[in-house]
């Protein structure tokens, strides 16, 4: 899924050119490329799908040379997670009705890639000879008041690598909640990796998105030909915005959870990104800028074209130039940095975002 604008990353993340399209670990790749070279170690290049705004279409093909244009499924417009895994599952149905399918973000951070196609792989073979939904969880090491939880079933996971039972999902809780579930020691944090049949996906579709399941329905004709992108432009629209999580999984009773054994970040904030960084021995994080730097600690570094950045008694801030953009904001504060570009709209206009 490649689709998100990644507003909190603003002023680098654009609706022209968002997060997952831009280098923001300073590793060379960006990070659909990162992602498209991870899962291709456990899938086939040619069964990879790239779930994308219509509008992101050539960025796309550029940065994934490797990938065809068939390989693509362009959203006219954006209508959240479930109507566009609900749109490739029936597109690879038609494929292959014995399929298994892993839905994964673009845009995450995860390291030890040989144990995440082991997990990937793991997962696979309990929902090819089971009718389950399945997630990948994140064993908690802070109360992160950012992240969905997840409550599983016994404390398995918590000691071993077992496959659990999910109970309950809880969106983003409060500081007081989060430290509670950790201290219960069964809840995960909730990824947004899944592993399902197609068929499986498909029959909670049918079940519990009736309206949205026929919708899409109506083009089994068309997928996988040159009508469906026709069909798509006319239809897509209509489906409810709604993500994967309220639509499917919190209503679903045959949901089960593998608590990974990878480091992983979703990389949705500032704060975010400068924890997975490399630091300066007075925690600064600097990505694209060269810099001189005194009296200042704990700070969110990055520029455009290796800009030199003079700082001199700021702690814990978070310093982005783009273009035309300057950023100087508390890292404690970077949640409203979605409110700060609203506000950036309504008096500036649109061609600063």
């Amino acid at each position: 899924m490649a689709g998100g604008i990644g507003s909190r990353f603003w002023p680098v993340s654009t609706t022209e050119l968002p997060k997952q399209f831009h280098d923001m670990l300073g590793t060379g790749e960006t990070l659909i490329q990162k992602t498209f070279n991870r899962l291709s170690k456990v899938i086939p290049e040619e069964n990879i799908c790239i779930l994308t705004h219509e509008r992101y279409k050539d960025l796309v093909l550029e940065q994934l040379p490797k990938a065809n244009p068939g390989q693509l499924l362009l959203e006219p417009e954006m209508r959240n997670t479930a109507p566009c895994i609900l749109y490739a599952s029936m597109k690879i149905r038609k494929e292959n009705p014995d399929a298994v399918i892993l839905v994964a973000p673009s845009d995450h951070w995860i390291e030890q890639e040989d144990i995440f196609a082991g997990d990937v792989k793991r997962c696979f073979a309990e929902c090819a000879e089971r009718d389950i939904l399945m997630t990948l969880g994140i064993t908690p090491t802070f109360p992160n008041t950012g992240y969905g939880y997840i409550e599983y079933d016994g404390e398995s996971g918590n000691n071993g690598h077992d496959v659990c039972k999910v109970k309950k999902f809880t969106e983003k809780p409060d500081y007081a909640t989060a430290k509670e579930f950790l201290r219960q020691g069964n809840y995960l944090w909730n990824a947004g990796i899944f592993i399902w049949s197609v068929k499986s996906i498909l029959k909670a579709f049918e079940h519990l998105q009736p309206e949205m399941y026929r919708l899409f329905s109506k083009g089994i004709p068309k997928y996988n030909t040159l009508a469906e992108r026709t069909f798509i432009r006319k239809n897509y629209g209509k489906a409810d915005n709604i993500s994967i999580d309220y639509a499917i999984l919190e209503h679903s009773d045959n949901i089960h959870v593998l608590p990974a054994g990878f480091d992983w970040n979703d990389l949705g904030t500032w704060g975010s990104l400068y924890d997975k960084l490399p630091k300066d021995d007075c925690g600064n994080a600097v990505v694209n800028a060269r810099t001189l730097i005194e009296n200042s600690g704990n700070n969110m570094i990055r520029t455009s074209g290796k800009k030199l950045v003079v700082i001199d008694g700021l702690d814990d801030y978070i310093v982005i130039e783009k273009k035309k953009v300057l950023l100087i904001y508390p890292k404690q504060k970077e949640q409203r940095i979605k409110e700060v570009l609203q506000k950036v709209k309504q008096k500036f206009g649109e061609d600063l975002i």
